[in-house]
C-alpha cells in the first residue's frame, strides 16, 4: 500500500545510517568500540513525545556489550512508535567504554486533515474513524491502523476493490487520505440469445463507472434471474484496464419462455368447444409479458370467451410499470349452501365476468414496489347447471323464493368498479422457490357508486410470507393471510378460503365472506433434481356478519410434491380436514 511506503522508507534510512556511522567507527575505533561496555543510553531531539515512553522500548542497557544487532533493534523500535520521521544513532568513547545517544526527528504537528476519492463514504464518516488529531505530532503507526480500518469498513459495506491508495503530509501539517474505492469499468453479457441485454443490465444494482459493491452484485444476480428468463445466472469479476478496477461478467442460460397450447373440451349445454392459449413472459426478448386466451366455438356465450393480458415493466428510468389485462369469460362456478345455512349442498351455474384492469407500479427503495390498479368488471348470471337452487327459477322450483332469488341477484351481479391501492415488500432471494426472506403485501380496495359502480364496499387485505433455511437445501414456509371488507359487496368481490392455493383438503372457494383468516406452514426438501417433497399444514375460513370466528377454524395436514418441467411448476397435494382426505393438482409456483 503506497501509504505504508510514505513513511516506511525513513526506517530503511535510519538503518542505512546506522551503518555509515558503525562503518565509520569500525574504521577510526574498532578496536576499541566492537564489545565495548556501554555506560550511557539516551535520548536527544524528542520535545512532544517523554524520553520515558521511548526509553520504554530501548533493550539496549547500560553494562550491555555494544553490538551492531542490539542498536539496530532499538532504532526500529522507536522508529515503529510511530512518532518520528527518521532515527539515527550516535556514539561517544570514554574511559569506561561508550555512551549511546539516539537522536529522533518528530514527526510535524498535524493542522489539517483532508480526504479525497471518496464518494460512498461520507468525509465525516472516515474522520470518524481516525484516532490521529490534530494539534499533536503525527503518530504513523496509528495512521497506518486507522487505514486498515478504513479499509475493512468499506470492505463490510460491500466494496471490496476500496484502499487507502495515499497517504502524505505536507510540511505545514496538512494531511491528505486518498481513497481508491475500486471502480467497476464495465459489464459484459453472455449466453442471451434471445434476451436483449438491456432487459439484463436494466435490471442490476452495479453500474459502469461507479464503485464495485460485491452485496450490490449479489443482488443484481438474485434480479436477473427472479426475471424468469433463466435456469442459471453467474457472475464473475475480470481485472480491468485502470488499476484497481473490474469488469463483470454475467453469464446467462436461457429458458423456455413462451407458451403455445390447444385443448378442447365438450359438454351438454355448449356442445364441443376448442381453446388456444398463446403467451411469452419474454415477448422478443424485451422483458414485456403477453398472454391471450381463446375459446370458440361451442353455444352460447363459448365463442366470445377471451382473455387478454400485458405487462410492460420498466416504462421509464424509474421503473414504473404497466400491465392491462381485457377479459369476457364465462365460466362454472359452485355456490356452497343455500342463504349461506348448508355448506355441504352446493348449487352450479355458469358465471360471466367481462372488463378491464389496469395496474400502475414503482419501485420505492430496493424490496418495495407500490401499486394502484384501476378495475372495471361486470358479473352476469348467465344460467343454472346443477344442484338445489336455480336463482332464475321460475316459480314452483325446488326452494324458490322469488323475494330472496330477486335479491341475491340484485346484490352479486352488476358492474364493479374500484381503486386499489398495494404495497409489497419483497426481499426474497428466489421469488420462484425461495429459501431465505420475507414477503409483505397490504392492500384496500374502494369501490363506490361515486365512480360508477353498482357496488360499494372497502376491503382489506394482509399478508406475510417469511422462509427459513433450516438445512442444507431445506426450507421452513410460512404465510399468514387476514382480510376485511365492509359495504356491499357482490359475490365475486368476497375473501375466499378452500382449495390448492389456501386450505387444502377442503373444495376450491368452498367457504366465503367479509372476513377471512388462513395460514399456512410447509417444511420443503429435495427429493431428486427438480423434485421436492412438501409436509404442510393449514388453516382457516371465512365469514360474514360481525367478528372473526376463530372457534370455527378449518384445518388440513398433508403431504405433497413439487415437480419442475418445461411446461412449468406442478404441484401436487394430499391434505385431509375434517371432512376427509383430497387430493389437489395445479400448475403453478408455490407461495
Amino acid at each position: 500500500m503506497k501509504a505504508r511506503r510514505h513513511f516506511g522508507h525513513l526506517l530503511l534510512s535510519a538503518v542505512i545510517a546506522l551503518g555509515i556511522v558503525l562503518g565509520s567507527a569500525a574504521q577510526s575505533h574498532a578496536a576499541d568500540l566492537t564489545g565495548k561496555r556501554v555506560t550511557a543510553v539516551s535520548v536527544s531531539g524528542n520535545s512532544s513525545v517523554s524520553e520515558d515512553a521511548i526509553m520504554a522500548v530501548v533493550k539496549l542497557k547500560p553494562g550491555d556489550t555494544l553490538s551492531a544487532d542490539k542498536v539496530q533493534q532499538d532504532l526500529r523500535a522507536i522508529y515503529e512508535l510511530g512518532n518520528f520521521f527518521d532515527v539515527v544513532s550516535n556514539f561517544t568513547e570514554v574511559p569506561e567504554g561508550v555512551k549511546v545517544v539516539y537522536t529522533v526527528m518528530e514527526n510535524p504537528a498535524l493542522k489539517d486533515i483532508v480526504v479525497k476519492g471518496n464518494s460512498k463514504v461520507s468525509t465525516d464518516k472516515i474522520k470518524s474513524m481516525l484516532t490521529v488529531n490534530t494539534g499533536k505530532v503525527l503518530n504513523t503507526k496509528a495512521l497506518n491502523e486507522n487505514a486498515r480500518i478504513i479499509e475493512s469498513y468499506y470492505h463490510d459495506q460491500g466494496y471490496v476493490l476500496a484502499r487507502v491508495s495515499d497517504v502524505a503530509m505536507t510540511p505545514g501539517g496538512v494531511l491528505t487520505i486518498t481513497i481508491n474505492e475500486g471502480m467497476l469499468e464495465g459489464i459484459t453479457v453472455k449466453g442471451n440469445e434471445k434476451t436483449k441485454t438491456y432487459v439484463i443490465t436494466r435490471e442490476m444494482k452495479v453500474k459502469p463507472g461507479e464503485a464495485f459493491n460485491v452485496k450490490d452484485a449479489r443482488r443484481s444476480m438474485q434480479k436477473v434471474y427472479n426475471l424468469g428468463f433463466f435456469e442459471d445466472v453467474n457472475m464473475k469479476l475480470n481485472p480491468g484496464k485502470q488499476p484497481n478496477s473490474v469488469i463483470l461478467e454475467t453469464n446467462v442460460v436461457e429458458q423456455k419462455t413462451g407458451v403455445f397450447s390447444v385443448g378442447g373440451g365438450y359438454s351438454q349445454g355448449d356442445g364441443l368447444i376448442g381453446i388456444i392459449e398463446v403467451g411469452d413472459n419474454n415477448f422478443r426478448g424485451t422483458g414485456d409479458k403477453v398472454k391471450v386466451h381463446w375459446e370458440f366455438g361451442g353455444k352460447a356465450d363459448s365463442g366470445r370467451n377471451y382473455e387478454f393480458s400485458y405487462t410492460r415493466p420498466w416504462l421509464d428510468s424509474k421503473q414504473t410499470s404497466a400491465s392491462v389485462s381485457l377479459y369476457n369469460m364465462t365460466n362454472e362456478y359452485s355456490d356452497y349452501g343455500y342463504k349461506g345455512d348448508d355448506r355441504a349442498v352446493r348449487s352450479t351455474y355458469d358465471r360471466k365476468r367481462r372488463g378491464w384492469d389496469l395496474t400502475l407500479g414503482r419501485p420505492q427503495g430496493e424490496y418495495t414496489q407500490n401499486y394502484i390498479t384501476f378495475k372495471n368488471r361486470t358479473d352476469d348470471y348467465v344460467k343454472f347447471v346443477s344442484g338445489p337452487v336455480d336463482y332464475k327459477a321460475a316459480a314452483g322450483a325446488t326452494n324458490y323464493d322469488a323475494d330472496y332469488n330477486s335479491q341475491w341477484l340484485k346484490d352479486n351481479f352488476g358492474l364493479t368498479r374500484s381503486i386499489t391501492l398495494a404495497r409489497v415488500f419483497d426481499s426474497r432471494d428466489n421469488v420462484f422457490n425461495p429459501s431465505e426472506g420475507t414477503r409483505f403485501s397490504l392492500s384496500a380496495e374502494f369501490a363506490g357508486k361515486a365512480l360508477g359502480g353498482d357496488f360499494s364496499f372497502n376491503k382489506y387485505t394482509a399478508e406475510d410470507r417469511n422462509y427459513f433455511k433450516v438445512g442444507h437445501s431445506q426450507v421452513v414456509a410460512v404465510r399468514l393471510t387476514a382480510g376485511y371488507a365492509d359495504g356491499r359487496m357482490p359475490d365475486s368481490g368476497k375473501f375466499y378460503v378452500g382449495g390448492s392455493d389456501t386450505l387444502r383438503g377442503y373444495n376450491d372457494e368452498q367457504f366465503k365472506g367479509n372476513k377471512m383468516l388462513a395460514a399456512t406452514a410447509e417444511y420443503r426438501f429435495p427429493i431428486v433434481k427438480k423434485v421436492e417433497g412438501v409436509v404442510f399444514g393449514d388453516i382457516g375460513n371465512a365469514w360474514d356478519g360481525e367478528g372473526y370466528k376463530l372457534n370455527d377454524l378449518k384445518s388440513s395436514v398433508g403431504v405433497g410434491v413439487r415437480v419442475t418441467t418445461p411446461l412449468g411448476p406442478i404441484r401436487l397435494d394430499y391434505a385431509r380436514g375434517k371432512e376427509g382426505g383430497k387430493t389437489h393438482f395445479s400448475f403453478g409456483g408455490q407461495f
